[in-house]
């Protein structure tokens, strides 16, 4: 039967996919998110504070837009993982993988047996919609999306082995870890870093597998786009508040700024 994940789809048929990061763990925020026209949202649980029930939230608010939720879980353990996808995710992205031993277990983790090591209890889950899809389980391992994040020096040595694990359909560049393991923390536009970044895309190309990296630099973005990445995140949604705010009361500099000594114990 044909797995029920467009965005896998589009990856596949390298269509490119514009995503936005949801870091806000707000699902209110995610669902104004969901009507900006988005291809992808990243609800991070990485270095965002979301837990299982408002990733759930998350996924929940989402789900009658077109904008397909990708969850980026805290790090990729079996259990981690069949909760996630129990939950109704079906894009995962996992961070700091390093090795092909890694990413094999981590894709075995997103499959029933016996191609994986998935746990049964989906009759009772959101993925099955209750019981409601019958033929979830025989779909389900094909539904799957998974994106593993190589994020440094150590990854980018085993990148091709980790490109060749079966299951696994997309391979995240992380440039903020990357360039600190390479000795540029804080610095990932430094040209070694963007070398890297670039000859990593090129590699995870030529395996078949999609490409993908976060950039709030529309230039870079769309340089990552021209060498053939796949699914681009373009931007942060607390960053884009914060900047947007700063921005506007930069617009009334001087005015009504609160004393330094002020605030609520200044009430007592």
């Amino acid at each position: 039967m044909t797995a029920r994940n467009p965005f896998k789809t589009a990856l596949a048929e390298r269509r490119p996919q514009i995503g936005l990061w949801l870091s806000m763990a707000d699902p209110y925020q995610a669902e104004a998110a969901a009507t900006c026209g988005y291809d992808w949202l990243l609800i991070d649980g990485e270095h965002a504070p979301n837990d299982l029930r408002s990733t759930l939230a998350a996924l929940q608010a989402v789900n009658a837009y077109p904008a397909h939720p990708v969850v980026r879980v805290v790090e990729g353990s079996q259990a981690l993982i069949k909760q996630m996808l129990d939950i109704g995710a079906k894009t995962l992205l996992v961070p700091m993988v390093d090795t092909a031993e890694q990413a094999r277990a981590i894709a075995a983790a997103t499959r029933y047996p016996p191609q994986g090591v998935r746990g049964v209890g989906s009759a009772t889950g959101r993925s099955s919609l209750w019981s409601s899809r019958s033929d979830y389980l025989n779909v389900a391992n094909d539904e799957v999306c998974l994106l593993l994040q190589a994020e440094t020096a150590t990854a980018l040595q085993n990148l091709e082995a980790i490109c060749a694990v079966d299951g696994v359909h997309g391979i995240f560049i992380g440039p903020a870890d990357l360039a600190a393991s390479m000795g540029h923390r804080g610095n990932p536009g430094h040209p070694e870093v963007q070398a890297a970044i670039a000859g990593a895309m090129k590699t995870i190309i030529a395996s078949g597998k999609a490409a993908g990296t976060l950039t709030s630099d529309p230039a870079l973005a769309q340089r990552y786009l021209d060498l053939g990445c796949t699914f681009v995140a373009v931007g942060v949604d607390v960053l884009l508040f914060v900047n947007a705010a700063r921005r506007l009361r930069g617009q009334f500099a001087g005015a009504g700024a609160t004393p330094a000594a002020s605030g609520p114990s200044a009430a007592y």
